[in-house]
């Protein structure tokens, strides 16, 4: 038996990025999915999943809406009869330093990657019993953060505090709570923040940050995902409150130049 067969999972952002890694990893042990994103991608995600035979639903919502998500959720529930697992991964990241970031900029990240984790969650447990809900924290603010990340980092830690609490909260009820850190994930979303940094060489950028980790890559879609399968079955079964860090060891280095 796979270990996620006849759960039900509903993951957000899941149309592309650490998204789609995790969905794929997720149908590959036995899950059925629902995704819920905003973006034009997800129509041809969707489409493409389902001539592989996978069982995946799609839903074209704004997290920001929670009463679109309720929605949403209740669809989910109708069809599957429950929800089992929540995999909260959308997320948006946009550079900007602190004095020169307007509020609409400060709000669009709050609104999508603190209430949009909320609203999916509040939306989705009615209709939980027992199960487990991984949030996509980040290595970006609880440990690390770069100039121009202050809306995200701030963020990102905001989603590990959620994570701890509710994890208390839930934990009478069977339902675990737990948090991925990941450090850099060869996604869009790094794809144009490369782009933010240096527009006429983004590669180098990437390059960068490559040879700043010790396993000297970033890391895949898929490597995500396994680890949100991980904590998404039973074989997780006694850890709940934590926040888990993947990043080829990207958090390591006291340095970049003391060694031998």
């Amino acid at each position: 038996m796979k270990k996620l067969e006849g759960k039900v999972a509903v993951v957000t952002g899941g149309a592309m990025g650490n998204g789609l890694g995790i969905v794929k990893v997720f149908l590959k042990y036995g899950a059925k999915v629902a995704i819920l994103d905003y973006a034009e991608k997800l129509t041809e995600t969707i489409e493409n999943l389902k001539n592989e035979g996978q069982d995946v639903l799609g839903y074209n919502v704004d997290i920001r809406d929670f009463q679109k998500v309720k929605e949403a959720a209740e669809d989910i529930a109708n069809k599957y009869g429950k929800i089992d697992v929540i995999v909260n991964n959308a997320g948006v990241c946009r550079l900007e330093k602190f004095m020169n970031m307007e509020d609409s900029l400060r709000d669009f990240h709050f609104d999508i990657n603190i209430k949009g984790t909320w609203n999916v969650t509040k939306a989705c447990l009615p209709f939980m019993k027992k199960g487990s809900i991984v949030n996509l924290s980040s290595v970006t603010g609880p440990m690390v953060a770069d100039s121009g990340e202050v809306a995200y980092a701030t963020t990102k830690a905001a989603i590990l505090g959620f994570t701890k609490s509710l994890a208390a909260e839930l934990v009478e009820d069977g339902i675990r709570v737990n948090a991925i850190l990941p450090g850099y994930i060869m996604t869009p979303m790094v794809e144009g923040m490369a782009n933010e940094t240096d527009s006429s060489n983004p590669q180098a950028v990437v390059d960068g940050i490559a040879k700043g980790i010790p396993m000297k890559r970033l890391g895949t879609i898929e490597e995500l995902g396994e680890l949100a399968a991980f904590l998404a079955s039973d074989e997780s079964s006694y850890i709940t409150a934590q926040g888990i860090v993947i990043d080829g060891g990207s958090t390591l280095p006291e340095t970049m130049t003391m060694g031998v």
